[in-house]
C-alpha cells in the first residue's frame, strides 16, 4: 500500500490521504494545521480553492469515475 492514497470521489472531490505535502507553482506548501487527509477541489466553484468545501453539490457537478488503464506516455523528443 502507498503511503498516499488519492481517492476521485463521484460528482465530488479529490480525497488525499496518508503522508504527503501540498504546494503551490512556487514549491511553498501549504500549512495543513498537522491534517493527514484533505480534499481537492474538482468543480472548480469551490470559494477555497484549491481545497473543496462543497460547493460541487449545489452547482451541480457530476462526474462519475470509474478507475482504467492509461495507455503508456509518449516519447519525449
Amino acid at each position: 500500500m502507498a503511503a498516499t492514497k488519492i481517492t476521485v470521489n463521484n460528482n465530488g472531490s479529490l480525497r488525499i490521504e496518508g503522508d504527503f505535502e501540498l504546494v503551490d507553482p512556487q514549491g511553498k506548501p501549504f500549512g495543513l494545521g498537522g491534517r493527514t487527509a484533505v480534499g481537492l477541489c474538482r468543480c472548480g466553484r469551490s470559494m477555497n480553492k484549491p481545497f473543496c468545501d462543497g460547493t460541487h453539490n449545489a452547482c451541480g457537478f457530476v462526474d462519475t469515475v470509474v478507475a482504467r488503464e492509461l495507455p503508456p506516455p509518449k516519447p519525449k523528443l
